[in-house]
């Protein structure tokens, strides 16, 4: 959309054209959020329309295009757009994500190690309040959540690449133009009361000891939020490798919301994990080079098992 790339430049100085009538703007909006510019009955659509003093032409239901905004004043044409883009902000923000930036782990070694995790896990603390097989992690899905997007279009999904490919130079930079050498070892939770858990998560560090994969992160949700594609959750990048996690016992392809969304703990059974930090916190995953990021699809699986990449940079 139009007001992704107005978080770098003046709208109306580089989209507004002048016609022989009057002004004219074009903005990219994802189909599936017509119906709300639209509203019951048009509602929205002629109240906009006549508080402006313009015309606002969209696209027919189904089919994917730009809404234009004509009117005799550019002032009432972009005082139209920017009631559009907040509509659409609020609504956006109302949709589940789409797409995640993220790390992979799931390395044969890393695989191998957390499957006999959770078999010993399993062997020794089934009887542990809300310990079952079903909240563990895919070992092929195993990732680091890096930040999430919510793409609408496959407009969108191409600006997203495009921007993910912006980020080359300075993760190379960051890595040297070469592979990181991670450690996944030890385990964390993610709330207060380690009797009532419903995230746990496998630690992950750069083996020199170097923050290279925290500022990787923060500068890649950096870059993101910049370019309007990303809203920032936090200061820096919580960077978990989920492991178990109770939103899986109703879904297992269900993404570990705790990257973007306090928890919702109704409708989610906690587990009690104090045993489990006792006995496996300092457990080692493996070691693995890591060599890439990833524009990750939700709820998808490529051949080798781990999410469908829309985009991916490398590091060497």
């Amino acid at each position: 959309m139009n007001g992704v790339q107005c978080a770098d430049e003046p709208c109306d100085a580089v989209h507004l054209e002048e016609t022989e009538k009057g002004f004219r703007y074009a903005i990219d909006v994802p189909s599936v959020l017509y119906k709300y510019i639209i509203g019951k009955k048009g509602e929205t659509k002629k109240r906009m329309e006549s508080e402006t003093r313009t015309t606002i032409t969209i696209p027919r239901l189904g089919e994917e295009g730009q809404i234009v905004i004509t009117g005799q004043q550019g002032s009432a044409v972009m005082s139209a757009v920017t009631r559009i883009e907040v509509l659409m902000e609020g609504f956006r923000r109302k949709q589940p994500f789409t797409h995640f930036l993220s790390f992979a782990l799931n390395h044969p070694e890393v695989q191998e190690r957390f499957l006999k995790f959770k078999e010993q896990v399993l062997d020794q603390r089934s009887q542990d309040h809300g310990v079952d097989s079903s909240i563990f992690q895919n070992p092929t899905k195993l990732h680091l959540t890096v930040g999430t997007l919510t793409l609408l279009s496959d407009l969108e999904v191409t600006k997203a690449c495009k921007v993910l490919q912006q980020c080359q130079d300075f993760v190379r930079g960051i890595t040297g133009e070469k592979p990181l050498l991670l450690e996944v070892s030890g385990i964390e939770y993610m709330n207060d009361d380690p009797a009532m858990v419903d995230v746990l998560y496998a630690k992950v560090q750069p083996k020199d000891g170097s923050d290279k994969l925290q500022m990787m992160a923060d500068r890649l949700v950096e870059h993101f939020v910049s370019s309007g594609l990303m809203a920032r959750e936090w200061d820096r990048v919580k960077l978990h490798g989920t492991i178990m996690n109770t939103l899986f016992r109703k879904d297992p392809s269900e993404e570990d919301k705790a990257t973007t969304k306090r928890l919702n703990t109704k409708d989610r059974e906690a587990f009690d994990a104090r045993n489990i930090l006792r006995m496996f916190g300092t457990y080692h995953f493996g070691e693995f080079e890591l060599n890439a990021v990833h524009l990750s699809q939700r709820y998808s699986t490529d051949c080798t098992g781990f999410y469908t990449s829309s985009g991916t940079i490398t590091f060497s």
